[in-house]
């Protein structure tokens, strides 16, 4: 009780001094000021400015022109030529249906078949679950919506329930692009294992490349059909609240099962881990209880978790263009030239994946088909950089036949310039991350030395280096490119818009993008990599009676068991390696684009950008500096959170699996025990993501109500800490787990000592790379995007009601946040037995 008390007393005293600051900024505003924002000198002192009339409503006033007023390539209007685009999209669905309809007529054993479906069926269990728990997430979110909306800024009802009903479209698009990316994902693995059969490295590596490919064009074809619905068919005044709708939606559905899925992944992936070590069995032996769980979890937090994300990360970031667009873009027809322009472009990376893939498919096919061995990041390496380079190639063609005449009649090559240096980015970005990362990279090799002599220990110091050298050198290839940007855009762009630098950025995050399929694809290649493995041991099938002659009478040729294994875990390593590839590709846009979200902010605090108010976004406001600071210390509560979540769940799992591991048999674990482990992952996945959540929606709110630019200091703060802390975390993550694969598959030294340490290395990068490092970036896209909502909810109500109320509620809000950060530490915590 005591331990309680002292704890509400910290918390009550931070309140104060967190609030502090509010005193200062609020005893300038009066219930008859027009505004609740007002301009403060260098040293915070309160001096009553002229501010124009607030217009409550944000980004949900935005009204997209009308389309048709311009007309490009001779003479095809704007709303005309984008229609064409959703011709586009209906082949790029249909290509992944077809993909999907091939794969799953891909010839299978019966033995592997049950153990995918098995891995399927507790994956829909799991799904369920996940999309009941996200609707009850959503309630919290349509309650603010409807309260601002409705009841404060008086929308009509019919507008309300348009924002409602697409924030639930939002929502149903990420679940949607999940639950196809683990059915396509669960065929997938079968059939690559049984493919492995035959002895060669060439179906290793192409089924889950197009499984990758049907999951990463139906992804961004849906998403963009569903953009292009809202600005082709709803009236242009009801575009913007349908936008923002969506965009809340689906950041909430990703954020939900990019959390959960991670959380889950690692509990259940830490708990078959370490039976490596209580044990010394193999990874994936069919006894153990929690393989299955850990195949569901594989799913669960490198596929759903990942399409959700990439569903929402091209969502939100076309959102945040068109919204600087409207805002900054002064003449109405360059609004709709670059909207179009936008939105072809977009249309554009569907065909230029789609090429890339055929093309770089039919050369693979030459060269690897009859081969013994292979490299299989080759492939997928030539593969990106293919796609980059003809997306740049249909950049600039593109955009030369469109904008010919924009601005002094450059404009076209400036912009192109500008969006292909995030086009480069999602080439160079994942070589970089392949020199800290990949089977052969020189820091997977050291972390494999160092663990020779130094155990466990030095293991997790050497992942730790190469996890901060990879931030170092990310973070500066990021700054580079965008620099270049930036300087492109001082050469015109003001002419046509306030802040270009902004919209230069926001471009460069577009062109992180340009080629999404194939980054989604080579993302979704390492779960079915790591899936196979699990389902050929889980099988059984070399000790199935006659099981040679079978196949051979029926699939006509001779299984080669020792060799298919082989060939499994080689190919996991490549998975691993472009499962990580990927991750800050996303990471970077999420960030990028955050920049672009965060002016639409700003742009309404300043009125427009007037100098009066420019001068609060300085550290010389201490709101902001505050703000700051604070954004910093929410990413390592996260960080601390979602990995204490795992280390709890982990503890469970290992305690029941030890328990229930029947070391005396072969039998494979019982269904009961199977599904004991998946319920102890789904406890804990969805009590760490309750918990999460709930810290960061009350906590944006809190912010939010504090004073404007100390909430703009956070958002900055959470997207530029989250930026290093992800990339590192990532990074770090994937060496161990690589070098954990080079002990295994090159050094064949499994049971070892060595081994012993890399397992230990990987455990720790397991939450790291695959829990809190992915997850931040649907974390910092969801508080930009939420916090669009809750700074404009806080200055109408300080303009209606006043400051004290403003300054209750942000007290209430952040001792709530408070309570449930204390939940996600003592609510979660280990507990002993004695206990």
């Amino acid at each position: 009780m005591n331990r309680k008390f002292l704890h509400l007393i910290r918390t009550l005293a931070f309140a104060i001094a967190l609030l502090a600051p509010v005193s200062v900024w609020a005893q300038g505003v009066s219930e008859n000021r027009t505004d609740s924002a007002i301009a403060a000198s260098a040293t915070g002192s309160a001096q009553a400015v002229a501010v124009p009339e607030h217009q409550p409503g944000g980004e949900a006033n935005l009204i997209i022109p009308d389309l048709s007023q311009v007309t490009f390539l001779g003479g095809i209007r704007g709303h005309s030529l984008l229609m064409g685009g959703l011709a586009i999209c209906a082949l790029g669905l249909l290509f992944g249906l077809v993909m999907y309809s091939q794969l799953k007529r891909l010839p299978v054993h019966e033995s592997m078949r049950e153990i995918s479906e098995l891995i399927y069926e507790t994956c829909k269990t799991y799904l369920i679950r996940q999309g009941k728990f996200i609707l009850i997430l959503e309630i919290f979110i349509g309650f603010v919506i409807v309260l601002y909306f409705g009841l404060l800024v008086k929308f009509p009802a019919s507008k309300v329930a348009i924002i409602l009903l697409f924030s639930l479209i939002g929502i149903a698009g990420s679940y949607g692009v999940a639950w196809f990316g683990i059915r396509i994902n669960t065929f997938a693995n079968s059939r690559t294992a049984f493919a492995s059969l035959k002895g060669k490295p060439y179906p290793c590596y192409s089924i889950p490349l197009r499984a990758g490919m049907s999951i990463g064009m139906l992804l961004i074809s849906v998403e963009l059909v569903m953009m292009l619905f809202i600005l082709l068919f709803i009236p242009g005044d009801y575009a913007g609240p349908c936008f923002i709708g969506f965009a809340i939606g689906e950041s909430l559905g990703a954020a939900a099962l990019r959390i959960a899925g991670g959380i889950f992944t690692k509990i259940a992936d830490i708990g078959a881990d370490l039976m490596k070590i209580v044990f010394n069995v193999k990874e994936d032996d069919a006894r153990n209880p929690g393989v299955i769980a850990d195949c569901t979890g594989d799913n669960a937090g490198d596929s759903v978790g990942p399409s959700a994300d990439g569903f929402e990360t091209y969502g939100v970031t076309g959102v945040a263009l068109i919204s600087f667009i409207v805002l900054a873009v002064r003449d109405p027809l360059v609004q709709v030239q670059l909207l179009v322009w936008i939105f072809v472009m977009r249309i554009m990376m569907i065909v230029a994946s789609g090429m890339s893939y055929l093309i770089n498919e039919a050369i693979a096919r030459a060269r690897y088909i009859n081969a013994v061995d292979m490299n299989y990041e080759a492939p997928l390496t030539s593969l990106v950089w293919l796609t980059s380079l003809v997306s740049v190639a249909l950049t600039y063609l593109v955009s030369y036949m469109l904008l010919p005449n924009l601005g002094d009649g450059s404009l076209w090559w400036k912009l192109s310039t500008v969006i292909t240096c995030g086009t480069l980015a999602g080439a160079i970005i994942p070589e970089l991350v392949k020199v800290f990362t990949s089977v052969h990279s020189a820091h997977v090799k050291e972390i494999v030395t160092s663990s020779r002599e130094g155990g466990a220990s030095l293991n997790i110091l050497s992942g730790f280096v190469a996890g901060n050298f990879s931030a170092y050198w990310l973070g500066i290839s990021i700054m580079a490119l965008m620099s270049i940007g930036y300087l492109v855009s001082t050469a015109g762009f003001g002419a046509l818009m306030i802040a270009p630098a902004v919209f230069a950025f926001g471009l460069v995050a577009f062109g992180f993008l340009g080629m999404g399929p194939v980054t989604i694809a080579v993302d979704s290649y390492g779960p079915v990599t790591d899936n196979a493995q699990s389902v050929f041991e889980l099988s059984q099938i070399e000790q199935l009676p006659g099981v040679s002659q079978q196949i051979n009478q029926q699939y006509g040729f001779t299984p080669e068991f020792s060799r298919a294994k082989h060939l499994l875990e080689e190919n996991d390593g490549a998975g691993n390696t472009f499962k990580a590839t990927a991750k800050p590709v996303l990471i970077g846009t999420a960030v990028v684009g955050a920049t672009t979200m965060i002016f639409s902010i700003i742009v309404g605090l300043t009125h427009g950008l007037q100098p009066e108010f420019i001068a609060n976004l300085s550290i010389l406001h201490p709101p902001f500096l505050l703000g700051l600071i604070t954004g910093g210390a929410v990413i390592y509560w996260f960080t601390g959170a979602s990995t204490q979540a795992v280390t709890t769940g982990a503890y469970r799992a290992v305690e029941y699996i030890k328990g229930h591991m029947d070391l005396s048999s072969d039998k494979k674990a019982s269904v009961e025990d199977t599904k004991k482990v998946v319920e102890i992952c789904t406890k804990y996945a969805q009590e760490g993501m309750f918990n999460i959540f709930l810290t960061v929606f009350f906590a944006t709110l809190a912010f939010a109500f504090v004073e404007p630019y100390f909430f703009i200091g956070y958002l900055v703060s959470i997207a530029l800490f989250g930026l290093f802390q992800a990339i590192f975390m990532a990074n770090a993550g994937g060496a161990w787990d690589n070098a954990k694969k080079v002990v295994e598959v090159e050094l064949k030294e499994k049971g070892t000592p060595l081994h012993a340490a890399t397992v230990v290395g990987d455990t720790v990068g397991d939450p790291f790379k695959d829990t809190s490092s992915v997850a931040l970036n649907p974390i910092i896209k969801f508080t930009t995007l939420f916090g669009l909502l809750a700074v404009e909810l806080a200055v109408s109500l300080t303009h209606d009601k006043g400051a004290t109320l403003t300054r209750i509620l942000a007290a209430v809000f952040f001792l709530i946040s408070v309570t449930f950060v204390l939940r996600s530490f003592y609510g979660m915590r280990v507990k002993s037995g004695a206990a």
